[in-house]
């Protein structure tokens, strides 16, 4: 089993969820870093995953999305000054814990996750993906699972078809058509969620669906005609979101999914690089022992 996790999700959860007054024994704000660590932690001690990857955020708003439309996430503020020192520690401990860390600074984590998701598909390896961002559902095969650790349990290939009324592979083109507030992604006006889930259903992705807009307007339901119309009226908005909605490839990610093999770690250099951190030595035994091999 491949583990990817979607990093910052479980930062910034940590973050907002641990008090402001926790400190490391440098007197630094690490309330990410330790409610990440026990993230780690309880994936590793509870299923001591053969493989593991910490994917990051490292193309900070100026990677392909950001060319193909600036807008892109262009709400979300710039994270907190105590928080942003608190990444690069974070990375740390993975690494410490024996995991790969990825990032791109042309791509998201969302395309790391799925570009690894692809590559141990080719070799038959399952994939649970870690995350709390419906949009990383895409990548989640019948063969895989998708845990949004922390508040809900982990559901199957299935399980998402019925949470989502779409099925796995359809979700980029699900939110092509509805649009997504939260990266700030444009859909089409007047099409939600429920209605882009009724059409792709029927008719399988986008690209078919475009190209049977008449027998759109005589669907079964309230407003088809209209909602003929508007597909037709913005078709370039629906091609610009399809094209943030889905993977895009950094070619210069590895490809051997042997590199996301979880490290074998001497107990006691564990708790060194942990110490050395800042972590104090008795929290740094704990998950020293807590993770090893």
């Amino acid at each position: 089993m491949l583990y990817l996790i979607d990093s910052s999700i479980y930062i910034f959860r940590a973050w907002q969820t641990l008090s402001v007054d926790t400190r490391n024994r440098f007197d630094e704000p690490d309330n990410a870093v330790q409610g990440f660590t026990e993230t780690l932690c309880h994936i590793i001690e509870t299923y001591r995953p053969e493989y593991m990857v910490c994917a990051f955020d490292e193309c900070f708003r100026q990677g392909v999305r950001n060319q193909l439309f600036p807008e892109y996430k262009a709400g979300r503020p710039p994270a907190p000054e105590d928080l942003a020192p608190q990444f690069a520690r974070c990375k740390k401990v993975a690494g410490i814990l024996g995991l790969r860390t990825i990032g791109s600074d042309r791509v998201e984590a969302d395309d790391v996750i799925g570009h690894f998701a692809k590559q141990a598909q080719l070799r038959d390896i399952p994939v649970t993906i870690v995350s709390g961002d419906k949009d990383l559902a895409q990548f989640v095969s019948p063969n895989d699972h998708y845990w949004d650790l922390g508040r809900r349990s982990i559901s199957d290939y299935n399980e998402l078809h019925k949470r989502f009324k779409v099925r796995p592979e359809q979700i980029a083109d699900w939110l092509a058509l509805s649009g997504d507030k939260s990266d700030n992604i444009p859909g089409v006006p007047g099409v939600g969620p429920t209605t882009s889930a009724r059409l792709l259903n029927k008719w399988g992705d986008i690209d078919t669906l475009l190209a049977n807009l008449g027998e759109v307007a005589m669907m079964k339901f309230r407003g088809a005609p209209r909602v003929s119309r508007l597909l037709y009226e913005n078709k370039q908005t629906i091609s610009l979101a399809r094209s943030l909605t889905g993977l895009i490839e950094d070619d210069r990610l590895p490809t051997d999914i042997d590199i996301c093999r979880r490290e074998d770690l001497e107990t006691n250099t564990v708790i060194a690089e942990l110490y050395d951190l800042g972590f104090e030595e008795s929290l740094a035994t704990r998950i020293a022992k807590r993770t090893s091999c």
